[in-house]
C-alpha cells in the first residue's frame, strides 16, 4: 500500500486536515487556488476566433 503524504510539504497527513498535515498547508493550498497559482494550459476555444483577432478587423481598408 502506498503511503500518502501532504501534497504541500510531504509530511504524514493529519486526520483533522486530510490530505494535508496541518491547517497551514491547507491554507497555502487554498491561496494557490485563489491566486490562480494552479492553471491548466489550453489553446483558444475557437480556432476561428484566433484568426479573426490577428487579421486586424479593427482597421479600415484603404482601397478608395
Amino acid at each position: 500500500m502506498k503511503k500518502i503524504a501532504c501534497p504541500i510539504c510531504g509530511k504524514p497527513p493529519s486526520d483533522s486536515h486530510k490530505p494535508f498535515c496541518s491547517q497551514g498547508c491547507r491554507d497555502r493550498d487554498l491561496l494557490q487556488w485563489l491566486g490562480e497559482g494552479y492553471r491548466i494550459p489550453v489553446g483558444p476555444a475557437d480556432p476561428e476566433a484566433e484568426n479573426a483577432s490577428s487579421t486586424g478587423l479593427d482597421t479600415a481598408d484603404n482601397d478608395d
